[in-house]
């Protein structure tokens, strides 16, 4: 009987340490919990972009004409520069997009003009000038191909070009790089987002919840909004790396946790779209009627998509749109 007692004891205690544990993981990474060091965003004392800017495509590969409309109407959506603005049905990227403006708000200590957004240029390199396999040297070489003043430079790979890092570490990246011109004497700073077509790498990492995941819950996939996986893919990772250059453009803006891999306005979020998100559920998405695709967003041109959460700086919270 005591030996019983003594294994009973011990399986209690054992209990009570991994509920311990559970309890101080939770808490550590709340983003709520202001008492144990939450994801509360530190400013860094840096600029975010501000002003008029404009989005500029450059497309790397073979991309059908229907597949760049998926993502030029997504920036044509995001767009507080379009010359006639309908009215979109809401939620709509747009309501999405502004979330940011509170990120602007909180800077103190220096003036900031709004961030004006336009759909900048189109350049095609349905060639593969630099072959089929890319450094991050050489991504930076592409995205400066585009307008370097007053620009965010998107490079898009297609399905069939491999980018270093590209599945094993990432599915996009943004970063800056002295622009090629001189100003009085000095070279400024242009911004720059690389985003690569999953399709037929890893869509199970960097096109999910439009394809069943590699590892983790094996819940059904959702049916694309633009019946297109790697497209709709790539609007999500442009989604989020478009917060964050805005936010943190030059590496010291707003981020949490080390520089060299920082937690930003969307990637502090991962795999949030909608309430009631968990590993492997995206959450509580709307579906179209007539096709049976999930999305959280409304475009211009009748477009769909699906938008990450971002984190909230006001309020500590991951903040979705439904």
């Amino acid at each position: 009987m005591a030996s019983f007692l003594s294994s009973q004891s011990l399986l209690q205690l054992v209990l009570l340490i991994s509920i311990i544990q559970f309890i101080s993981a939770a808490r550590t990474f709340s983003v709520s919990d202001q008492s144990q060091d939450p994801l509360l965003f530190q400013y860094h004392n840096g600029p975010l972009l501000t002003g008029e800017v404009s989005i500029n495509l450059i497309w790397y590969g073979k991309f059908k004409p229907s597949q760049r409309a998926i993502v030029s109407d997504f920036i044509a959506s995001v767009s507080s520069r379009r010359p006639t603005r309908p009215t979109t049905a809401q939620p709509s990227v747009a309501t999405w997009w502004k979330a940011t403006e509170k990120y602007y708000n909180l800077v103190k200590t220096k003036k900031t003009s709004p961030l004006l957004l336009s759909v900048g240029a189109q350049i095609l390199d349905e060639s593969y000038s630099l072959g089929k396999s890319l450094s991050s040297k050489q991504i930076v070489q592409l995205a400066s191909k585009g307008g370097q003043k007053g620009a965010i430079n998107v490079v898009l790979t297609s399905s069939d070009v491999a980018v270093e890092g590209f599945c094993s570490s990432k599915c996009g990246t943004h970063g800056s790089s002295l622009s090629a011109k001189t100003i009085n004497g000095k070279r400024s700073k242009f911004a720059y987002i690389w985003v690569g077509n999953s399709e037929t790498q890893c869509p199970g990492q960097c096109a999910w919840p439009f394809h069943q995941p590699i590892y983790g819950p094996q819940n059904p996939p959702l049916v694309a909004p633009n019946n297109d996986v790697g497209l709709d893919g790539m609007v999500i990772n442009l989604a989020s790396l478009l917060a964050g250059t805005a936010t943190n453009p030059f590496g010291n803006g707003y981020f949490q946790g080390p520089k060299e891999a920082p937690l930003e306005a969307a990637s502090a979020c991962p795999g949030v779209y909608g309430k009631g998100a968990y590993p492997g559920y995206a959450g509580d998405l709307l579906v179209d009627s007539a096709s049976g695709a999930s999305y959280n967003a409304h475009g211009v041109n009748g477009r769909k998509y699906v938008l990450p959460a971002l984190f909230d700086p006001s309020t500590s919270t991951c903040s979705t749109l439904i």
